[in-house]
């Protein structure tokens, strides 16, 4: 029981550390805002049709699957050593 504490803890610890670097790697999402209107901004380039390939795609994938691990070990830490008792 304890070394499943144990591995838990240190599988949270290093994909908490993993996500706040993702998610600091990430780009900010510009808003359309006036500025943009007044400017002619625009955000349609011909790098959106290869989204899912470009860098801030797979930040976003990897930062999913280290929230969904975060959300299981967690739950899994939390609720085992209930009914092991």
């Amino acid at each position: 029981m304890k070394i499943l504490e144990i591995i838990g803890g240190i599988i949270l610890l290093i994909s908490c550390t993993l996500i706040i670097i993702l998610g600091l790697l990430q780009d900010q999402k510009q808003d359309q805002n006036m500025t943009t209107a007044i400017t002619g901004g625009s955000y349609d380039s011909a790098f959106s049709k290869n989204e899912g390939n470009t860098k801030e795609a797979i930040l976003k994938r990897w930062t999913k699957w280290l929230m969904i691990i975060f959300f299981v070990v967690t739950l899994v830490i939390t609720i085992v050593p209930v009914y092991l008792k």
